[in-house]
C-alpha cells in the first residue's frame, strides 16, 4: 500500500494561495500606515477599537476579541497604558480580574487614526474589487470565520 500525498486542484490552490497571501501581506501593510500616521500598530488599533465598541472589558474578553494570548495582550495594554490611551482597574469582588477601558486620549488617538486606516484599507482591498466581488468575498469568508470562531469571540461580534 502506497501513501498518496493529498493535492488541491488548480482552483482550490489558487483560492488558498490568495487567502494566505492576503493574510500574510495585509497586516504588515496596515501596520506600516498606522505606525506612520497614527503612532500605533494594527494590533493596538484593533484593541482600541474593541474597547470603543464594547466599553470596558476584562482582559480575558479583550484577548479573545483581539485574537491574542493574555501575555501578548498584557504587554500591549501596558504600552497603551503608559501612553495614556487605556487604563486598568481591578474587578469588584475579585482582585485578580482586571478590566481595561479606553481613556479620552485613547478615543481621540483612535478617531485620528481611523480615516487614514480606512483610506489604506480602501486602497489595498475595497477599491480593487467590484461590489459583486465584495459580496462574493464576504459571502465566501463569513462561513470560514464562523468555523474558526463559533463562539463569536473575535472582532465586532465579540460582546
Amino acid at each position: 500500500m502506497s501513501f498518496q500525498v493529498p493535492r488541491m486542484d488548480a482552483l482550490e490552490s489558487r483560492a488558498w494561495l490568495a487567502i494566505i497571501g492576503t493574510a500574510e501581506l495585509l497586516p504588515a501593510a496596515l501596520d506600516a500606515q498606522l505606525q506612520t500616521e497614527g503612532d500605533m500598530t494594527h494590533f493596538e488599533f484593533m484593541v482600541l477599537t474593541a474597547l470603543r465598541q464594547t466599553g470596558p472589558m476584562r482582559m480575558t474578553q479583550l484577548a479573545a476579541a483581539a485574537n491574542a494570548t493574555l501575555p501578548r495582550l498584557s504587554k500591549v495594554v501596558t504600552r497603551l497604558e503608559t501612553r495614556g490611551l487605556v487604563e486598568r482597574a481591578s474587578g469588584e469582588g475579585d482582585g485578580r480580574a482586571v478590566s481595561v477601558s479606553l481613556t479620552g486620549d485613547g478615543r481621540r488617538a483612535l478617531v485620528r487614526a481611523t480615516p487614514g486606516h480606512i483610506e489604506r484599507v480602501r486602497e489595498l482591498v475595497i477599491d480593487r474589487l467590484t461590489a459583486e466581488q465584495l459580496e462574493a468575498v464576504a459571502s465566501a469568508l463569513e462561513p470560514v470565520v464562523e468555523a474558526l470562531d463559533p463562539h463569536h469571540r473575535f472582532g465586532p461580534a465579540a460582546r
